[in-house]
This record gives C-alpha cells, sequence and structure tokens, in this order.
C-alpha cells in the first residue's frame, strides 16, 4: 500500500465519520428543540426524519453525477451544500430555517455512496475492500461518538451550539475532501434523468412519509389509497427508466440477482436492526417509576451506546477477514445471528443494565457486519461507473428498512402503552424484541440461500 493510498483511504473514513455525526446530531436535540422554539414534539422530530427524507431522495441523483469524471466536483459541491445546511441550523432563524438546514444536512449521507466508489475506483483491491467496509460502518460509529457529545454540548452550552458541532464537522469534511480527493480522468458529461429523478423522488418520499409517519394508519382507507398512490408513481418511474437512454437508475442490472437479493435483505435487515436500537435506546431512558428500565438522563443514554459503535467499528475491521475465512454470505448470516443473540440477551437480562450494554454491544457488532459486507455483496458484477448508482439505492433500501423498524417499534410499544398512560408495560418491550427475531432470519435466509460470492 502506498503513502498516498493510505491517506486517500483515511480522507475517505473521516468524511465518512464527519457526515454520519452530522446526519445523527437531530436525535439528542429533539426535546431541546421542541422547548427551546415552542413547537411540538412531533414537529420537533422532523429534525431528524428530514434528513432521512433527502439522504434518500439525492442519493440516486448524486450516485449518477458522481460515477465518472465529476466525481470530485459532486462531492465537493455536495460537502458545501452541507455546510451551509449546518450554519443555517446554528444561526438564531426561525424553525422552518432549522428545518431546511437539516435538510441540507441530509445530504451528508447521501455521498457515502461516491465515497464507496472512490474507493473502489482508486485505490488497490484489498485496500478498497477494507476502505469500503469501514465507510460502510461509518453510521454505526458516528451514533456512538456523536450522542454523549451532543448530549453534554447542548446540556452545558445549549442549543445552537450542539448544532455548531455539525458546522465544524461539515467545514472540517469539505477541507479534508478538496485536499484529498483525486482528479478523475476525462470524460462525458453526466447526462440526469429530470423526470425520473422527480418521480423516484415523490416515490420514495410517499413510501417514506407512510412508514414514518404511523398516525397515517389509523384510519385504514387513507393509509391504503397513500400506498396505492406510491405504487403508481415508483410503476410511472420504472416505466420511464427502462424506456430512456440515459436512466438515473439502471433497473436491468439492479435485477439482477444478487443485486436484487442484496437489497431485499438490506431492507429486512434494516426493519429488525433498528427495531431493536429503538427499543434498547428508549428502554435506557425509562424513567422512574415505570417497575423498569434504568432512567439514564441524555448524556448517559448517550454513552450506553458507545458500546455499539467500539463493536461495531471491531465488526467492520474484522469483516474482510472473515470474509475471506467463510465468505460473504457466511459473514452476513453469522452478523445476523449475532443481532438476534443481542435481542435474546435484551429479553433475558433486562433487569440488569450490564445485560443491556452487552446487548447493545451485540447489536453494534451485527450492524457493523451487516453494513460492512453489503457493498461486497451488491456490487458483484457491477460495472465501475455503475457502482455509485447501485450503492444508492441499496443506501435507499437501508433507509427504508430503518424506518418500517423505527415505526414499528414505536406501533409495538404503543399497543402495549395503558388507555391514559404514557409508558408502555416492561412485557412490550419483550414482544417487541422477539419481532425482530423473524425479520433478522429472513434476511439471513435471503442472503445464505445463495451462492457465494466471487470477485
Amino acid at each position: 500500500m502506498t503513502a498516498s493510498a493510505g491517506r486517500l483511504s483515511a480522507a475517505l473514513i473521516c468524511t465518512a465519520l464527519a457526515g454520519a455525526v452530522i446526519g445523527s446530531v437531530g436525535a439528542p436535540l429533539i426535546t431541546p428543540v421542541a422547548t427551546e422554539m415552542h413547537v411540538s414534539l412531533d414537529a420537533a422530530q422532523w429534525t431528524l426524519t428530514v434528513t432521512l427524507f433527502t439522504g434518500a431522495i439525492a442519493g440516486p441523483v448524486l450516485g449518477r453525477l458522481g460515477g465518472g469524471p465529476y466525481r470530485r466536483v459532486t462531492i465537493l459541491a455536495t460537502s458545501a451544500l452541507v455546510t451551509a445546511g449546518g450554519l443555517l441550523t446554528v444561526l438564531p432563524l426561525p424553525f422552518a430555517a432549522l428545518l431546511i438546514g437539516r435538510g441540507l444536512q441530509g445530504l451528508a449521507v447521501a455521498v457515502g455512496a461516491l465515497l464507496m466508489s472512490v474507493a473502489r475506483a482508486h485505490l488497490p483491491p484489498e485496500r478498497s475492500t477494507s476502505t469500503i467496509a469501514a465507510l460502510s460502518v461509518a453510521s454505526t460509529v458516528g451514533i456512538g461518538v456523536g450522542y454523549p457529545v451532543i448530549s453534554l454540548i447542548d446540556q452545558f452550552a445549549g442549543l445552537r451550539a450542539a448544532y455548531g458541532l455539525g458546522l465544524l464537522l461539515s467545514a472540517v469534511a469539505l477541507a479534508i475532501a478538496w485536499r484529498t480527493l483525486p482528479v478523475e480522468a476525462p470524460g462525458e458529461r453526466p447526462r440526469i434523468d429530470v423526470i425520473g429523478a422527480l418521480l423516484l423522488a415523490a416515490g420514495t418520499l410517499g413510501l417514506l412519509l407512510v412508514i414514518a409517519e404511523p398516525s397515517i394508519w389509523s384510519a385504514p382507507w387513507p393509509a391504503v389509497g397513500a400506498l396505492a398512490g406510491v405504487a403508481a408513481i415508483l410503476a410511472g418511474w420504472a416505466f420511464v427508466e427502462l424506456r430512456t437512454t440515459t436512466p438515473l437508475v439502471n433497473l436491468r442490472l439492479l435485477g439482477q440477482a444478487p443485486i436484487l437479493r442484496a437489497n431485499l435483505a438490506i431492507l429486512i435487515a434494516g426493519a429488525g436492526l433498528y427495531l431493536l436500537f429503538s427499543l434498547f435506546t428508549r428502554y435506557v431512558q425509562t424513567p422512574d417509576g415505570a417497575h423498569y428500565g434504568f432512567a439514564l438522563p441524555g448524556v448517559a443514554a448517550g454513552a450506553a451506546l458507545i458500546p455499539f459503535s467500539l463493536l461495531g467499528f471491531v465488526a467492520g475491521k474484522s469483516v474482510p477477514r472473515l470474509i475471506s475465512r467463510i465468505t460473504e454470505r457466511w459473514t452476513y448470516t453469522l452478523s445476523a445471528a449475532i443481532a438476534a443473540a443481542g435481542a435474546l440477551l435484551f429479553v433475558a437480562g433486562d433487569q440488569s443494565l450490564l445485560a443491556v450494554l452487552a446487548a447493545i454491544a451485540l447489536l453494534g457488532f451485527a450492524v457493523g457486519g451487516v453494513f460492512a459486507v453489503m457493498p461486497k455483496l451488491v456490487l458483484v458484477g457491477v460495472p465501475q461507473e455503475e457502482a455509485a448508482s447501485v450503492l444508492s439505492i441499496n443506501q435507499i433500501a437501508r433507509s427504508m428498512g430503518m424506518s418500517v423498524g423505527s415505526a414499528l417499534a414505536g406501533f409495538l410499544l404503543a399497543a402495549t402503552t395503558p388507555d391514559g398512560g404514557l409508558l408502555p408495560t416492561r412485557s412490550g418491550y419483550v414482544t417487541a424484541a422477539f419481532w425482530a427475531l423473524p425479520l433478522l432470519a429472513v434476511s439471513a435466509l435471503v442472503i445464505a440461500a445463495s451462492r457465494s460470492v466471487r470477485g
């Protein structure tokens, strides 16, 4: 490995970590936003949700823009927009400006696929594999780093200072990218399928809204109507993509068995993993008087995620070696099994903080393992110029799965909350944890039943 390859690898990982922390900034600040800006908790929740929306919607467009000679320019322009969004979150502006800023910061999540494509194109094969694995688990590590730090800053310096961390990190990431990203070889100017982009954005946004807003399911007919509308939009998008000469997403490529299986697996696994993540983080913060949980305050609850990040990082470093010994599909299956073990440990030891922290650590390893091996599974036979686009669609599938997991956690816990009560019963957490098991099992079967990945 040359020194320049090492510097590029480190720069890509640092940029991805900064983006992961920026994306997670909103989670610990939902209640402070509601309190200080005098909005409802539902409205404040959008400071987190909007980053998921913009990250998912922008991914395919950025993937197409950054698939060739304009990759460096695309990453730099996107990083500049993320920095501008960070500035909007820090300035004493109305809530609408904060939402716009958080939406721009969501682009930091979408740029991850471009960073992976840089690693695939410009690093030696062995270094490329380990770097892409590290980039895939950046979100896992970023959560454990970001949550406690952001909560601590908010506690001692206030809301705007906490958002200032995101601004600082985005500026640093922009500077790193400017100095280290290689100039791409000249090539044909990318053409964007604007109609396809608009249809995909509308369909993705509609589907995420249906998933992320469980209240829509209180009346079945509006929900069914919304899903039918989304299905019609996405069908129209597929019709356009299959007939245009420059599609936003190569659907024929995505229809190949290995890519289709990988996207289906991450969609299902994302639901199971994020269901458990939502349960564990909510459980440790359950206030006194519930006769369960540990009443951890914000900073301590954030610190409880440090094992999650540490084990996620370990998983990311271990995946290349595991792949060389037991293949990609069994590495994925092992990761899913470890997540299931974490769920069972939580069920058996939910009265012990040590046991719950161990379950969180196991979940971190599983998330790190699944995310790290996924690029290897989804990029089988994918041409270099299509890598960013394929990875972007895989990230949409991951986002959809995580949204389903979050909504499912809220639904299951709400179903076990007594009428007039604020907190679900302890059995509600146990039941919800069991719901993750079939999701993880099906996801593992989708991958384990396939042939081992080659090349």
